[in-house]
């Protein structure tokens, strides 16, 4: 089939197309580097110290990744010169009793250490399960409403536009091996719902449209569907962008995560809702005959 730039129906297959391989190449990802697992679910360290303000939190930073080998998180506490430093977990086999606190210390002699906790692996490994356990309970609650709302292949579309959706975040994590923790699950839980209700509202219009056209063919149906929703749908992804971008910019470093996931899931979600959402139903074949109530019968 030639490509023609003018036609919606082309457009729609080659970003499917484009979905495809991106879906792969983030699976890919996961399977062979795996996910950066932050300390919320690997256990660690938290010390909370207050030092002379004029250190900044980059140098800091950097200075105690070189003295201590690994990834070092470092949050401003409010006032200036106050810093919440979160390490890896303490190895007792390690010759050397590196710890955040002696690497400031050599710093700044004066620092002050206002607390220090310890999070056990075991602690990491149960909220890595209920973690888990939450996606998969959101995934099983949102397959039984499509189920109930929608016939199958139409369900069909959202249901896989929101797998993609999601394995594309995991993907980027996976890619970038930046820092997996609870902020950045709860942007994947928002980034399904955000993803969910743009696949409902298309769905929706081409229920409504399959109806009151059915001698239209669904590959017109669903150019229409995405035409008379995507004013809506590019108000709603834009305004909603541009909060997650102010959130990016002036949250600071703890939520960059949070921030970066929920902007790629939007993002996705919302070209995965019309590439996905609409080939996906044309691909089972859906007529308007599979919403059409069904005659009464005249005899009881």
């Amino acid at each position: 089939m030639r490509f023609d730039i003018r036609s919606l129906t082309h457009w729609r297959y080659l970003t499917a197309l484009f979905s495809v391989a991106l879906t792969v190449v983030a699976l890919l990802a996961l399977s062979v580097r795996g996910l950066n697992w932050g300390m919320d679910f690997t256990g660690g360290v938290i010390t909370e110290v207050k030092m002379d303000a004029r250190y900044s939190g980059p140098d800091l930073t950097q200075r105690l990744e070189q003295a201590m080998g690994e990834s070092v998180s470092l949050v401003q506490a409010g006032e200036p010169g106050r810093w919440l430093v979160r390490t890896g977990p303490v190895d007792p086999a390690a010759e050397n009793d590196i710890t955040a606190l002696s690497v400031l210390q050599g710093i700044d002699p004066d620092v002050q250490l206002i607390a220090s906790s310890v999070v056990g692996a075991q602690v990491g490994q149960e909220l890595a399960e209920t973690g888990g356990l939450a996606v998969l309970f959101s995934m099983l609650a949102i397959l039984f409403y499509l189920w109930y709302r929608f016939e199958w292949r139409l369900a069909s579309g959202a249901l896989l536009a929101l797998l993609h959706d999601v394995v594309v975040v995991l993907g980027l994590f996976a890619i970038t091996q930046m820092e997996f923790n609870l902020t950045v699950l709860a942007a994947v839980l928002a980034v399904v719902g955000y993803s969910l209700n743009d696949s409902i509202v298309l769905s929706d219009r081409i229920r409504e449209l399959l109806l009151a056209k059915p001698g239209w063919p669904l590959t017109r149906i669903n150019d229409t569907a995405v035409r008379q929703t995507f004013s809506r749908t590019m108000v709603t992804s834009g305004t909603t962008l541009t909060t997650v971008a102010a959130v990016w910019v002036f949250a600071g470093a703890s939520l960059h995560g949070f921030a970066i996931a929920l902007f790629v899931g939007i993002v996705s979600g919302t070209w995965s809702s019309i590439a996905i959402g609409t080939v996906m139903p044309e691909m089972a074949k859906l007529s308007p005959e599979h919403y059409r109530p069904e005659p009464i019968p005249d005899t009881p």
